[in-house]
């Protein structure tokens, strides 16, 4: 069984902004003090020094978010393209207020995100991809260390992709949300009979309900 500990990185000026990173990999989109404070948090409240593995996003705010994480349990560090966040084309860099209130009918308005039918207007990553790229990944890392368990330190909508493909690809997308930032999600393999188990999603450190 291989266990896949997805955290999503600390927060960055474009997260606080409202703004669609996406791929953006600029000044704006590096980890923020506050970013970097909850980092430190989780680092401090979730050892790491059980896991075999880090395979972070190659982006600077992940990579960021793994090496505070990673400070006192130094671990081995690799990175891996499937794990980048979608892409949103056009709208990377664009505030997602504007852009709820210019397309309405592709947001949707309870969790104030993007349908999948975003893709064809934006020029973005389609839904679909994005949960095929991670589903080969898990796959991919599942084969080869059937016994190990891995922090995968990515990004919001990649971590809704990977549950997704964890629960089966339902036809409504919707009913995940993006996890918070620094939250850990916990998804298990069985390489031998190619079974998912999605085994606790968007939990935060000092969480208050």
């Amino acid at each position: 069984m291989t266990e896949f500990y997805f955290v999503r990185h600390g927060q960055t000026a474009a997260n606080a902004a409202g703004l669609k990173q996406g791929t953006i990999n600029s000044e704006i989109t590096y980890l923020s003090e506050t970013g970097k404070k909850q980092a430190e948090s989780l680092q401090k409240g979730f050892d790491i020094s059980f896991a075999d593995q880090i395979i972070a996003s190659p982006l600077q705010r992940t990579k960021d978010t793994a090496a505070i994480l990673n400070q006192s349990a130094n671990l081995p560090v690799t990175y891996d393209k499937r794990l980048l966040e979608i892409s949103y084309g056009k709208w990377d860099g664009q505030k997602n207020a504007d852009l709820m209130d210019q397309y309405p009918d592709l947001f949707d308005h309870t969790l104030n995100d993007v349908f999948p039918s975003y893709a064809d207007v934006a020029d973005g990553e389609p839904f679909n991809q994005v949960i095929g790229r991670v589903d080969a990944f898990m796959t991919d890392v599942s084969e080869k260390y059937p016994d190990q368990s891995i922090i995968l330190v990515t990004h919001g909508f990649t971590i809704k992709a990977a549950v997704l493909a964890a629960i089966g690809r339902p036809e409504d997308m919707m009913v995940v949300e993006e996890p918070d930032n620094t939250s850990v999600t916990r998804i298990t393999k069985n390489v031998s009979t190619d079974s998912y188990y999605l085994r606790y999603y968007n939990r935060v450190v000092n969480s208050h309900f």
